[in-house]
C-alpha cells in the first residue's frame, strides 16, 4: 500500500523542527560579540594631568546593555563602552561571558566618577559600586589609571551633558 504524501511531509517537518530546536539550544544566540557604532562625539575624561578622549559605544537599551563587552577578545586602549540607564540607581555587573579584563567606571548623573572596580574575565562574582549611578563606562583594564581617571573626575558626553540637564 503507498504512503500518503501528508506522512512523509510531516516526518520531514517534525525532523526540520528537532534540528532546528537542538541547534538553538546548543549554540547560545548571544555567543558573538555585539559591535556597536562608535559614538561620533568622543568621550572626555578631565583629569589632573589634562583631558583624555575616548571612542565609546553606546550601550542605552536593556538588550545593548545586558550584552555589553561579551565575547569581546579585543579593544583598542582608547575605547569603551558607555552604558546609560534612564535613571540613577543601584547597578551590578558581571563578567561571566567576557574575556578582557576590564575597568568598570562607575559614574553619577552630573558626570563626575563615584568609584572604579576591576572586572576579572570569565568572573560570575557581582561587581557594584556601593551607590546608586546613571552610567557605566567600561575600559581595558588599567586604561582609567593610566588615563589619570580617578574618583571624582569629571567625565563629558552629550549622553551625560542629556542627563544632568545640559
Amino acid at each position: 500500500m503507498p504512503r500518503k504524501p501528508w506522512i512523509l511531509a510531516g516526518t520531514v517537518a517534525a525532523f526540520a523542527i528537532a534540528a532546528f530546536l537542538y541547534f538553538q539550544t546548543t549554540i547560545p544566540a548571544t555567543s558573538q560579540a555585539q559591535g556597536l557604532p562608535v559614538d561620533p562625539t568622543p568621550l572626555s575624561a578631565i583629569t589632573a594631568s589634562g583631558v583624555k578622549s575616548f571612542g565609546i559605544e553606546v550601550a542605552d537599551d536593556p538588550a545593548e546593555r545586558s550584552t555589553g563587552l561579551m565575547f569581546r577578545e579585543t579593544m583598542p586602549e582608547d575605547r569603551g563602552m558607555l552604558f546609560v540607564f534612564e535613571q540613577t540607581q543601584p547597578v551590578s555587573f558581571w563578567m561571566k561571558n567576557t574575556p578582557l579584563p576590564l575597568d568598570l567606571v562607575f559614574v553619577a548623573e552630573d558626570g563626575t566618577v563615584r568609584a572604579i572596580k576591576k572586572g576579572e574575565p570569565f568572573s560570575e562574582a557581582t561587581i557594584s559600586p556601593g551607590v546608586p549611578v546613571r552610567f557605566v563606562l567600561e575600559l581595558k583594564a588599567g586604561t582609567a589609571a593610566r588615563a589619570g581617571i580617578v574618583a571624582g573626575t569629571e567625565l563629558r558626553h552629550p549622553a551625560i551633558d542629556h542627563a544632568a540637564g545640559g
